[in-house]
């Protein structure tokens, strides 16, 4: 089966960075879609960031010029590179690709989440 398995979040101060990764493996035919969510405590789930297939990429108001994201597709894994981070960034991330298997069936993918702390 598909599985989406993201790297260790942590602890970091404001001001800081931290880079998140997401591999994907899975008799997978294409990717067409893989990005991020977050959900902070007592709040709804808000994409944070994704990226397709030809490389556009999107990004929530609240992170764009200060988060980045890129793909590897020779490995099938996603980077989210954040900088000037913010007690408000604090949240479990979640990784997530939209991609068709071999089989040709066609569905959305979750990571485990992450948490990601920044300390004021």
């Amino acid at each position: 089966q598909v599985q989406l398995v993201e790297s260790e979040g942590g602890l970091v101060q404001a001001g800081g960075s931290l880079r998140l990764s997401c591999v994907v493996s899975g008799s997978i035919f294409s990717i067409n879609v893989i990005g991020w969510y977050r959900q902070a405590p007592g709040k709804q789930r808000e994409l944070v960031a994704n990226i397709d297939s030809r490389n556009t990429t999107n990004y929530a108001d609240s992170v764009k010029g200060i988060f980045t994201i890129s793909r590897d597709n020779a490995k099938n894994t996603v980077y989210l590179q954040m900088n000037s981070l913010k007690p408000e960034d604090t949240a479990v991330y979640y990784c997530y690709a939209d991609l068709r298997r071999v089989s040709f069936t066609y569905g959305r993918y979750w990571g485990q989440g992450t948490q990601v702390t920044v300390s004021s």
